[in-house]
């Protein structure tokens, strides 16, 4: 299905963000002990979206990936693989990428997986879906990244709360001439931060019961329960700081480029504090660095499509512009990739 020597290429990308959305403002008001303007200041984030409580990640994808398909570049029917990101899953089993297709009514030839990854999943899938293509195993993959990580957060756990949102991106990966290409990638694995960021309970290791439903409240005022997310922030900083640069220098170097010859940096959109420590602590100009997180938070996997496709939508990145990709994140897991970006509806 492949055809040697024609690059393999992002097509388009689209998004979806729940309708709810809450404000620092709200938060504020619910929790007069938190100092939200030190907060805000810190992140930069002043808007999360929250999906409702009968909405999960894959509605979230399925309606991405419909946006996207109305662009029609392509036809359901010629669609080959679909990868679909998650940390939230409908359910144990079935994959949800199974559910997907169907939604989406994509054919029956179609391979689909489910892919358990972060903030460093969007990248991941890039590379999964260049292998599929490169091998000449397909010829037009779907990425479906969506999560919903507020449904793990406790409403008192400010380390948490004010940081995360909800969404989803759709992206489509092709195997045909015209302007923009992926390139290079670096991946990473150091199962040794598990702990750092993880949600205890629920899967077959911790189920849940009353006793994993027990709040306690730590140190720094922060209410939790084993049912909860918990982030040692300090600890995610810390690897992040350690990793993230390395990672973009091996890439750079996988890639025969210079820093100076990116014109996008694109992290995963943690929050500005992380952005602005990690530039500085690779001498990267911030004006190199997109940043779009105001009003949407932390996207985890969806993070780095939402952000590109926005300031593709602005006119800042365009078409022959050179990015560098780079997620991190739980597990620890991190991946990077060099990229060239094309004409996309």
């Amino acid at each position: 299905m492949g055809e040697l020597g024609v690059p393999v290429r992002i097509a388009a990308i689209s998004y979806h963000l729940p309708e709810q959305a809450e404000t620092n403002e709200e938060l504020a008001r619910n929790n007069s002990d938190w100092d939200m303007a030190r907060l805000t200041e810190k992140s930069g984030i002043r808007t999360r979206h929250i999906a409702a409580d009968d909405e999960t990640a894959s509605d979230l994808g399925v309606e991405a990936a419909r946006k996207l398909l109305k662009k029609e570049l392509v036809g359901v029917d010629e669609i080959d693989f679909l990868i679909y990101c998650t940390e939230s899953p409908d359910h144990f089993l079935p994959p949800a990428s199974c559910r997907i297709q169907q939604q989406l009514g994509l054919g029956k030839h179609v391979g689909a997986l489910d892919v358990n990854l972060g903030c460093s999943g969007f990248v991941y899938g890039l590379y999964m879906a260049k292998c599929f293509i490169e091998s000449g195993g397909a010829r037009n993959v779907l990425l479906i990244t969506a999560d919903t990580y507020t449904k793990y957060i406790h409403p008192r756990d400010r380390t948490v709360r004010a940081l995360f949102g909800d969404g989803a991106a759709a992206t489509l990966i092709t195997h045909s001439a015209g302007q923009g290409s992926i390139g290079r990638f670096v991946l990473g694995t150091d199962g040794a931060g598990a702990e750092k960021l993880i949600v205890p309970s629920g899967g077959l290791r911790m189920p849940r019961s009353p006793a994993t439903g027990q709040e306690r409240t730590d140190a720094a005022g922060c209410t939790r329960s084993a049912d909860n997310l918990f982030m040692d922030g300090p600890a995610i900083f810390a690897f992040a700081l350690d990793t993230v640069p390395s990672t973009i220098a091996a890439v750079l170097k996988e890639s025969d480029l210079t820093a100076e010859q990116i014109d996008w940096y694109v992290y995963h959109q943690a929050n500005k504090f992380m952005l602005e420590a990690l530039a500085q602590r690779s001498d990267i100009p911030l004006a190199k660095v997109v940043m779009d997180f105001e009003d949407t938070g932390n996207l985890v996997s969806t993070s780095i499509p939402v952000a590109m496709q926005r300031y593709v939508e602005a006119g800042k990145i365009r078409p022959g512009d050179r990015l560098l990709l780079v997620g991190f994140g739980v597990g620890y897991s991190w991946a990077a990739c060099v990229m060239t970006w094309g004409e996309v509806p």
